[in-house]
């Protein structure tokens, strides 16, 4: 039997972090994104989406396989 494909999602930084909360910044760069444009595909797990959920206001959803 095939092994499942993971479901992944797209994510970009619009704006910096220079301005922000801390936790912001470190969740931020937990999702692994360094600089403003910057495009990061993630394997959607619960944990990665409430890291979105977090910073929502600081990165936009690109794309999201299922």
């Amino acid at each position: 039997m095939a092994a499942a494909a993971k479901k992944t999602i797209t994510i970009r930084l619009v704006k910096g972090t220079i301005a922000c909360n801390p936790d912001h910044r470190a969740t931020v760069n937990g999702l692994g994104l360094k600089r403003r444009e910057q495009v990061r595909t993630l394997e959607n797990t619960p944990s990665v989406r409430g890291m979105i959920k977090k910073v929502l206001h600081l990165v936009e959803i690109v794309s999201e396989s299922r």
